[in-house]
């Protein structure tokens, strides 16, 4: 089944992403590293999938070039240049490996969009909701493993990980290259535009796009700093929590998003994907404004309204790019796809770089700060076009 294949590939793929952030502590220890110095691992990461996926976006390339190939390739790359992090032996052969895995990661997350788009036209909310949940879990599993990790029956060497990170890449390039392009867009490369010129950003002229896309970033200036607080929220919530305890509950409380993924896919069979996107930015928006004064509420409630929060802020987060690949003729569908990500993506660095320093000064009243992103954006995807799936 398609859709089945595509979503395991591109968790298989994407856990290239958050390898090192499972192997923190023992990278630390074995290159003498300082606490300030693992941030530029990640931000690496995230540099190169920011450069990677403006370079994909405006280049066209989305769309000159099959979206099995494309995504085949970038995970090689990536496997490569992940495998290779344990042989860096130190901090800026590791950053320029990690720049190198951004970018491969630009070819496999939005390139795996537009290659489940393909082979579920008219499912279009609901294969991407598959793929989205996925990349949940696989966004949550670092706590899992660190959480693990801390209980010594578990322990495993640190580059074990990181070679089954590599492994898994590999695994999603044999499955896609098995699957190649769906039929239907085989057939309709043949019909298509003729060159299109470099930086096109005609796409940006569909009233629909503009919109799906900017309900999208409004849900990302929430998404990925509400994720990189869940563990310091939990932790004041659960103050005698173990580590492994804060790690495998973050674990959950995250995690707790791939199957409401999957829950709002099969939800806009019926209602739409422009519903179920404003339901989620709705509710995400109204946690943020409540959970400051629940803070000093029970254990359990908080635990319990975390998870909820969680859930509500990325049940919407395929529905935009889903509204999106409809509004988008087929030409420009790589193209928009790929710099919706570019842009939502880089929306979200801002947010953390912006926002978490403050966690030290408001704690918990943080939340208010997240709730303009999903205001913002319920109110541009509440004018969008009407949605193709239901006419709402």
């Amino acid at each position: 089944m398609p859709i089945v294949v595509i979503a395991l590939a591109e968790l298989f793929g994407t856990a290239l992403w958050f390898t090192p952030n499972a192997v923190i502590g023992d990278l630390q220890q074995a290159w003498s590293l300082a606490a300030t110095d693992l941030g530029w691992l990640t931000g690496a990461v995230q540099v190169g999938f920011l450069l990677g996926t403006l370079a994909i976006g405006l280049s066209g390339l989305a769309d000159r070039r099959d979206a099995s190939r494309l995504f085949v390739s970038a995970c090689l790359l990536g496997a490569a240049a992940n495998a290779l992090l344990p042989l860096a032996g130190g901090l800026w052969p590791a950053v320029g490996l990690r720049l190198i895995t951004g970018m491969a990661l630009a070819g496999i997350y939005p390139i795996g969009m537009k290659l489940m788009v393909g082979w579920a036209p008219g499912r279009t909310g609901l294969g991407l909701a598959w793929l989205v949940g996925m990349l949940v879990i696989g966004t949550a599993l670092p706590h899992a493993l660190q959480g693990l990790s801390l209980l010594e029956a578990f322990r495993l060497p640190w580059a074990s990980g990181v070679w089954g990170a590599s492994s898994l890449a590999l695994i999603a390039a044999l499955l896609v290259w098995r699957l190649g392009e769906a039929p239907e867009v085989a057939a309709a490369k043949v019909t298509a535009p003729g060159k299109r010129p470099a930086f096109d950003l005609s796409v940006f002229a569909i009233a629909g796009y503009r919109r799906a896309a900017g309900g999208y970033f409004g849900h990302m200036w929430e998404l990925y700093t509400l994720w990189a607080l869940i563990p310091l929220l939990l932790a004041q919530a659960w103050p005698e929590a173990s580590r492994a305890g804060l790690a495998l509950g973050s674990f959950a409380l995250i995690a707790i998003g791939g199957p409401v993924c999957w829950l709002g896919g099969w939800l806009s069979q019926t209602l739409g994907s422009r519903r179920v996107a404003m339901l989620g930015l709705a509710g995400s928006g109204i946690c943020g404004l409540l959970y400051p004064w629940l803070a000093s509420a029970s254990t359990p409630v908080l635990v319990i309204f975390l998870g909820l929060w969680s859930a509500l802020a990325v049940v919407d987060s395929a529905h935009f790019s889903a509204l999106s690949a409809r509004a988008c003729p087929s030409h420009l569908l790589g193209t928009g796809l790929t710099l919706q990500n570019a842009i939502g993506f880089g929306i979200s660095v801002v947010s953390l770089v912006l926002l978490m320093p403050l966690w030290p000064l408001l704690g918990e009243w943080l939340a208010w700060l997240l709730v303009p992103g999903p205001a913002i954006g319920l109110w541009l995807i509440g004018r969008a076009l009407p949605d193709p799936a239901n006419g709402t």
